[in-house]
């Protein structure tokens, strides 16, 4: 089998776990890919990712690197880093887009630049956020370089006080204006965006509602205005673009149905989104036909490396 380069890319080293706080997310998509990438025809070795990867790589002298790493380490630039030293082509972005990815803030700019609609926001410290209101509620507090929204609080306009983070919480952290409305997300693969999906909860969309059985359901494509999923497909084209993205990435949206056009506002952009067969963006592709064995093969060979 070969990549977009031309190369040979039988034999693929599959990133799992490490070292965040989302690595039993990690494991799980990890093992998802490794079966896919079987049933592609591929041969597959599994890697939890730890501190003697470099000699673990070395070792074993994979074609590709399937990186199914979320969170700090795996997705923000430093195993892409890794990577590139070992000139092993490796899955989804590089090492800028993953950096400017994972900083919220800095991937805010960027939007702003590429004249993307962003909630207002700004990076405060810790115990200042826990000694008073730093932006007026209703407004949400989460770390600035994690995803699957680990350690996200939402501040209600009845809040009797500041939060109460706990010590867990990185010493700066991002307070956003809270963006109230329905929850949307939109895959984007290559130069394509997929669809647009509407996440339907009972209440916030957190880590639980994430990953756990019940937690949300999917409606795809989503019933909206053709207006709102034009802008929703044209928004995370561009975020994909304006961050350098390459492969596969998702972006997600709030849209406050009382605003109109004005109400879509772009929350994130996620350059490795889950990938379980039940994810969003595997479930976006499953859509327009594209099995998840077939997405994971084409993952694979559009594997490089930046320089």
């Amino acid at each position: 089998m070969a990549g977009k380069s031309g190369r040979t890319c039988s034999r693929v080293a599959v990133l799992m776990g490490g070292l965040s706080a989302e690595r039993e997310v990690s494991l799980s998509s990890g093992r998802e890919c490794a079966n896919a990438l079987r049933v592609a025809g591929y041969e597959v070795i599994e890697v939890d990712a730890g501190p003697d990867l470099a000699a673990h790589l070395h070792e074993i002298s994979p074609d590709v690197v399937f990186n199914a790493l979320h969170g700090r380490w795996g997705e923000d630039g430093c195993v892409q880093g890794l990577l590139e030293w070992l000139r092993i082509p490796y899955t989804h972005s590089g090492v800028l887009a993953s950096a400017l990815a994972m900083d919220k803030e800095r991937s805010k700019e960027t939007f702003r630049a590429a004249g993307l609609p962003v909630a207002e926001s700004l990076l405060a410290d810790r115990d200042e956020v826990r000694a008073r209101h730093v932006m007026q509620p209703p407004y949400v507090v989460k770390p600035y370089n994690e995803g699957s929204s680990v350690g996200v609080y939402l501040v209600h306009e009845a809040a009797n006080g500041p939060p109460q983070l706990s010590d867990n919480m990185p010493e700066r952290v991002m307070v956003e204006t809270y963006v109230p409305g329905r929850e949307f997300t939109c895959a984007v693969m290559g130069d394509r965006a997929l669809a647009v999906t509407d996440i339907i909860t009972s209440g916030w969309y957190d880590y639980d509602a994430k990953y756990k059985a019940g937690g949300s359901r999917h409606e795809i494509p989503a019933n909206v205005p053709a207006e709102i999923e034009a802008a929703c497909l044209d928004y995370a084209l561009r975020a994909h673009r304006a961050l350098g993205c390459r492969g596969l990435s998702r972006s997600d949206f709030r849209w406050d149905e009382s605003r109109g056009l004005a109400g879509l506002i772009l929350l994130e952009t996620n350059t490795q989104p889950g990938m379980t067969p039940t994810s969003l963006a595997p479930e976006q592709a499953a859509f327009h036909g594209i099995s998840f064995p077939e997405l994971c093969r084409w993952i694979v060979e559009d594997a490089s490396c930046d320089r």
